[in-house]
């Protein structure tokens, strides 16, 4: 529920992703997309990414009637939604229920610049979080005061001006001295 001072903003609209049933898992590195059957897939629908000050939602919903098929929470750790090993169009969310059941779900999208946009939007709000609590750590650290006090004083020592420059050693264009020495003009010729 919002609060009086919280509103909601649309991050991304997808209108057209896929929902793959997924298998078994038997690996712990993670979801490969290639163990997905990606030509039959669960359901077709639009992607509408939704963000509070507080959090995030990832709603699929039906194109025409906007009725909503499953929805993800998405946290801050990211545990909520997983981007496969084999692929950058496909992801796995964790959609979970009020009892607190879940289920995991394969995400897919037709080209890579929609995952892309997902991934940015998804980006965007944590770093909408860090910079809320940033700001409030400021807000709440004390302040310093670096004025001086009366009666303080300060003094600088500025080491070198009391001093006269010493003489630099000439070098003459002809001594190797340096480290690219001159050298002597090239012969000149006569011009027609």
């Amino acid at each position: 529920m919002l609060n009086d001072n919280d509103y909601e903003s649309v991050l991304l609209i997808v209108r057209e992703c896929y929902v793959y049933k997924l298998p078994p898992r038997t690996r712990t590195a993670g979801y490969r997309a290639a163990d997905w059957n990606v030509e039959e897939p669960l359901w077709k629908g639009r992607l509408r990414v939704m963000a509070s000050t507080e959090k995030c939602v990832i709603r699929l919903e039906d194109n025409q009637t906007g009725e909503l098929f499953a929805a993800c929470n998405y946290d801050k750790t990211g545990s909520s939604v997983e981007p496969v090993l084999d692929s950058s169009r496909y992801f796995v969310l964790k959609i979970e229920d009020e009892a607190g059941r879940h289920a995991y779900i394969g995400l897919g999208f037709l080209d890579r610049t929609e995952s892309f946009d997902f991934n940015v939007a998804l980006q965007d709000f944590k770093r909408q979080g860090t910079n809320e609590e940033e700001e409030k750590a400021k807000v709440e650290a004390p302040k310093v005061d670096y004025s001086l006090k009366e009666g303080q004083t300060i003094s600088i020592n500025i080491g070198g001006l009391g001093k006269k420059p010493r003489p630099k050693p000439n070098t003459s264009a002809g001594q190797a001295g340096g480290a690219f020495p001159f050298l002597p003009p090239p012969p000149g010729g006569q011009r027609k």
